[in-house]
C-alpha cells in the first residue's frame, strides 16, 4: 500500500461534517422513499425520526473522525486491501463468515474474559439488535401491517409497499409478531441485571467505571425496556390506564438514547464490525516475512506491522529514525527494555561520578 497523507485540523472537521450530512440525508431519503413518499409514515413518530436523523449525523461525523486517525486509517485500508486480494478472496470470505459467527454472533472473545460478562453482553446486544430491526422499519414506514379486506382474522404484512406475507390471529406467528418488542425488552433487562450484578461484585470494574460511559447506557436501556413493558401491561392488564403518560415517558427515553448514541459507549456497536479487518491484518502479517531485531536477531513481529508503524510515526512527525539509518521500531520490545535499563545504569554511574567530584 502506498504511503498516505494524514491531513489534520480543519480538513478533518470538514471531512467529518460532510460524511455526517451524507448519513443524515441518507436517513431522510430512506424515510421519504421507503414510506412511499411519506404515505406510510405516521406523523406521530416524527420525533423518533428527527432523533434518528441527528444520531445518523453524529455517527457519520464521529466515524469519519475515527477513521482519520492515522493508526485506524492504516488498519482500515490495509484490511480492505488484504481482504479484496483476488487470490485470497474466496478463502477470505470463508474466514470472514467464521470470525463473524464467533465474534459478532456468539461473541466468544468476551466469554474468554468472563462468563458473566458474556451473558450480560450477549443479551444486551441481541436484545437491542432485535428491537432495532423491528422498531426502525416500523417507525420509518418501511414495514406495516393491515387486516385483510374480507376478514379481521388475517393480517397482511407489507415491506416498502410490497406484500411479503400474512398470518392469522391466534397463531404462533401472530404472537411473536405482536410481542417481539416485549421479548427484546426482557432480553435487555436480563443483560442489564447481569451487567449491574457483575459491576457490583467486581472490585476492579468498580474502581475504573464512569457514570457517563458505564452506568448511563445501562440506565437508558433499562428505562426503554421497562417503559415498553409498562405499555404492554397498560394495554392488556389495566385497560389502557395511564397509557398516554407511559407512551410519552417511553418516547423521551428512546429519544434521549438516540441522541446519546454517537457520543457514548454505544458507539462501539458501529466500531466492532470494522475491527474484523484487524484479524485479516494479523493473519497476513503472520503469513508474510517477519521482522528481525537489530540487537538480538530474533523475529518479534511481522514486517508488515513494522513498516506500517514507521509510516504512521513519520506522518505524525515522531522521529524514531537514528543517525545511522536504523529505526527504533526495528528493535524488539525485549531489547528495548534492556536498552532502557542500560541507559539508566549509565546515567546513575554518571551522576555518581559527579557526586564524588
Amino acid at each position: 500500500m502506498r504511503e498516505r497523507n494524514f491531513p489534520r485540523g480543519r480538513s478533518d472537521t470538514t471531512h467529518a461534517m460532510t460524511w455526517g450530512l451524507v448519513a443524515a440525508f441518507a436517513i431522510i431519503a430512506g424515510i421519504f422513499f421507503g414510506s412511499r413518499r411519506l404515505r406510510a409514515f405516521d406523523p406521530a413518530l416524527v420525533s423518533y425520526a428527527g432523533a434518528t436523523v441527528f444520531a445518523a449525523f453524529g455517527l457519520g461525523y464521529r466515524y469519519s473522525m475515527w477513521l482519520r486517525r492515522p493508526p485506524t486509517r492504516v488498519y482500515w485500508y490495509r484490511g480492505w486491501q488484504i481482504f479484496l486480494s483476488p487470490k485470497k478472496l474466496p478463502s477470505n470470505l470463508v474466514h470472514l463468515a467464521r470470525i463473524f459467527w464467533n465474534n459478532i454472533v456468539l461473541q466468544r472473545f468476551i466469554d474468554r474474559r468472563s462468563h458473566t460478562r458474556w451473558t450480560a453482553h450477549w443479551f444486551l446486544a441481541w436484545g437491542c439488535i432485535l428491537a432495532a430491526a423491528v422498531t426502525f422499519p416500523l417507525s420509518f414506514g418501511w414495514v406495516r401491517f393491515e387486516t385483510a379486506r374480507d376478514t379481521q382474522e388475517i393480517y397482511n404484512a407489507f415491506m416498502f409497499g410490497i406484500p411479503v406475507g400474512s398470518f392469522r390471529l391466534g397463531t404462533l406467528t401472530a404472537t411473536l409478531a405482536f410481542n417481539v418488542l416485549d421479548i427484546s425488552a426482557v432480553m435487555v433487562l436480563i443483560g442489564v441485571f447481569f451487567a449491574l450484578w457483575r459491576r457490583g461484585r467486581d472490585h476492579g470494574a468498580m474502581t475504573v467505571q464512569q457514570f457517563s460511559n458505564d452506568l448511563l447506557p445501562l440506565i437508558l436501556l433499562f428505562a426503554i425496556s421497562i417503559t415498553g413493558l409498562f405499555l404492554t401491561a397498560s394495554t392488556h392488564l389495566m385497560n389502557g390506564l395511564h397509557y398516554v403518560f407511559l407512551s410519552q415517558i417511553h418516547a423521551v427515553t428512546v429519544i434521549l438514547t438516540l441522541l446519546y448514541l454517537p457520543f457514548g459507549k454505544f458507539f462501539h456497536i458501529f466500531q466492532r464490525p470494522a475491527q474484523l479487518g484487524v484479524d485479516f491484518y494479523k493473519q497476513a502479517g503472520a503469513e508474510g516475512p517477519q521482522a528481525l531485531c537489530l540487537r538480538c536477531g530474533e523475529p518479534y513481529t511481522s514486517r508488515l506491522h513494522v513498516d506500517d508503524m514507521k509510516g504512521i510515526q513519520a506522518a505524525l512527525a515522531i522521529q524514531y529514525q537514528l543517525a545511522d539509518g536504523s529505526h527504533y521500531q526495528d528493535v524488539c520490545p525485549r531489547c528495548r527494555r534492556k536498552n532502557i535499563a542500560l541507559t539508566q545504569d549509565g546515567l546513575w554511574k554518571t551522576l555518581g561520578q559527579r557526586g564524588n567530584l
